[in-house]
């Protein structure tokens, strides 16, 4: 069974030891409880938008970018295959050229 709370807590733990931040200065920084902070990273608690919130702000990355890793992993555990983020230029200059053409 996937765990959403598990794979956020993966990807806060993964954001802050790339920050090189400490547990405590996280916890500190975002407002909240060393313990729950720990509990949400091990994946044992479920964190609220307002905590994702303070945590992100703590290290300095956007929430929809911490949503977007977790989206990208549970994709992998689902065994899906992700997709580009941008739209190729070939195909671009395709679909340019056939509406033109109208």
């Amino acid at each position: 069974m996937i765990l959403v709370r598990q794979e956020i807590g993966e990807v806060l733990r993964d954001l802050r030891q790339q920050k090189g931040r400490t547990l405590r200065q996280v916890a500190s920084r975002a407002s909240v409880a060393l313990g729950y902070l720990s509990e949400v990273e091990r994946g044992q608690k479920e964190a609220s938008s307002e905590i994702l919130s303070a945590v992100a702000e703590a290290l300095d990355v956007p929430i929809s970018m911490i949503m977007r890793e977790v989206s990208d992993r549970l994709a992998v555990l689902e065994g899906l295959h992700t997709f580009p983020d941008v739209v190729p230029d070939e195909l671009v200059a395709s679909m340019d050229a056939e509406l033109s053409l109208r």
